[in-house]
């Protein structure tokens, strides 16, 4: 799986960013993260970004996690997070496999509702999300395939979308097509503020001058 990378950059990997949209094109709403990213063009992501469709293949996300420079995955998907279909949530995974409200920077604390606006409050602060499942893909299962295979991500967030309906069919219900759109706004703003965090993080190193070399003239 190669993801759609907001850049190339030379040299040794700095830490990035993999947004992962997830999902079953084939079961209604469940094809929610994959709408998503393929909302999220290149030029809409900055250097340290990258963006993938992943479907349900969760072993090839648990490897690309394991052999990418990635920090901090954020996962978007369908999720049953008890609200009105529609309702767009960020929830951060603890090393546990548990899901809580993110405690990130404001555009985290936005949700889409199930008429597509924007608003506040949607992060559940606090709150854990009691049976999340990702179809196959849940983030514990995830993490769990990672760190069985000698891998470790630091940060992993959930823009998840409470489904109208699962069932066969390629179209996403009324509510959730119309919060796609907005949720790929958050998404970016996300994406964006993730790698600024990472980059502020590298900044001190960056800047830190190299000791001098001790020569001994005799």
């Amino acid at each position: 799986m190669d993801p759609r990378r907001g850049t190339r950059p030379g040299g040794p990997a700095a830490p990035r960013v993999l947004v992962a949209g997830i999902g079953n094109v084939f079961l209604g709403d469940d094809a929610f993260g994959v709408q998503v990213v393929r909302r999220i063009t290149p030029d809409l992501v900055p250097d340290g970004v990258d963006v993938a469709d992943y479907g349900i293949r969760g072993v090839h996300l648990a490897y690309d996690l394991l052999d990418g420079p990635y920090a901090t995955v954020v996962l978007v998907d369908a999720a049953p997070l008890g609200k009105a279909p529609g309702t767009v949530e960020v929830l951060e995974v603890d090393t546990a496999g548990t899901t809580r409200g993110a405690p990130t920077a404001d555009t985290a604390d936005t949700a889409t509702t199930g008429t597509g606006e924007a608003g506040p409050g949607g992060s559940g602060a606090g709150g854990t999300t009691p049976g999340f499942d990702a179809h196959g893909l849940h983030p514990a299962a995830v993490l769990a395939l990672l760190r069985g295979l000698g891998g470790h991500i630091d940060r992993v967030l959930v823009v998840g979308c409470q489904p109208a309906a699962l069932d066969e069919g390629m179209d996403l219900s009324e509510p959730v097509a119309a919060s796609v759109d907005a949720a790929a706004r958050l998404v970016v703003r996300l994406a964006r503020d993730e790698a600024a965090a990472l980059a502020r993080v590298r900044e001190p190193r960056a800047k830190e001058p190299r000791a001098k070399e001790r020569r001994t003239v005799r």
